[in-house]
């Protein structure tokens, strides 16, 4: 085995699933799921997930198996892709992790605060207070407790304020805290291939139009309308797109409006997570996948 990991990170859009079936299907791989919102069942079109066809032709885990009215977080992800990872190994395949969560591969490689579990009544508890009160007051009153946290959260985050006071109320400890004392990672930096996909920005920006176009004629509506009412507190909420295309199931907006507003939401986050990378990730191999191919660059890697 040449390497004990290949990583494939990218921003929406970029190809990266197309890239690492090509390569499951070129060196023997099984392709793990590294984005957050790609675990989500009832958004298969609008997570742009691999289709049935794709999934056939190599081995795909963690696509589609978490509903999107559960708490999944990047601790519970590190736990699937541990189990994913050990499964690939027994099966003697090499895994290729792909996806555009930055945290996630920062889980893979630099391991994970390991911060305890939050026990039902606290959850429960904060989730009623976050409700009563709104979100820019649960910050405040986390600011009261956590200072060190609330600094590094936006007021107007349900999902992360109310993440942030849930752990400092059940362990009194702040999670910029706990977030300081990674568990250990799940891979060896020196053993894994790791690539970022950079094509050209405005071809990124057209090929993003072009997804949410062809979404809405495969069943990307019908989508968003099932997820109507999800609540707001729950990662699957800030899905791309969603909002938009629920006015437009609603009728609130025109569907060039909606699809304008999704594009634009999509757009600006491809921006933060080529941003992320550039930070995170300058160690990793970047490359246009229009102009190179991973196939020839994972060759190209001395073993």
């Amino acid at each position: 085995m040449k390497f004990d990991a290949v990583l494939i990170a990218g921003p929406t859009a970029s190809g990266k699933s197309a890239a690492a079936l090509a390569l499951a299907e070129e060196i023997g791989g099984v392709v793990i799921n590294a984005d957050s919102m790609q675990v989500y069942r009832e958004a298969p079109i609008l997570t742009a997930q691999p289709s049935g066809e794709e999934q056939a032709r190599a081995p795909h885990l963690l696509y589609g198996h978490v509903s999107a009215r559960e708490v999944y977080s990047v601790g519970r992800w590190r736990e699937d892709a541990a189990k994913a990872l050990a499964e690939v190994r027994e099966m003697s395949r090499i895994p290729i992790f792909t996806g555009g969560t930055g945290l996630y591969f920062t889980a893979l490689t630099d391991g994970l605060a390991d911060i305890p579990a939050t026990p039902a009544e606290v959850r429960e508890n904060a989730r009623a207070l976050l409700d009563d009160i709104g979100v820019e007051a649960l910050h405040a009153r986390l600011a009261e407790r956590d200072p060190l946290t609330a600094n590094r959260l936006r007021p107007s985050d349900p999902q992360r304020v109310l993440r942030a006071y849930e752990v400092f109320e059940a362990t009194g400890r702040p999670l910029a805290e706990w977030q300081e004392r990674p568990a250990a990672p799940l891979l060896d930096k020196n053993r894994i291939a790791a690539f970022v996909l950079d094509m050209p920005r405005e071809t990124l920006r057209a090929r993003i139009a072009t997804r949410f176009e062809t979404m809405l004629d495969q069943g990307g509506l019908e989508e968003a309308r099932m997820l109507e009412g999800l609540d707001p507190a729950l990662p699957a909420a800030k899905l791309l797109g969603l909002r938009p295309l629920q006015a437009l199931a609603a009728g609130r907006l025109a569907k060039a409006e909606a699809l304008d507003a999704a594009i634009t939401a999509t757009r600006q986050f491809a921006k933060r997570q080529m941003t992320w990378f550039r930070h995170r990730m300058p160690h990793y191999i970047w490359f246009d996948p229009l102009s190179r191919n991973l196939i020839t660059e994972y060759e190209k890697i001395p073993a």
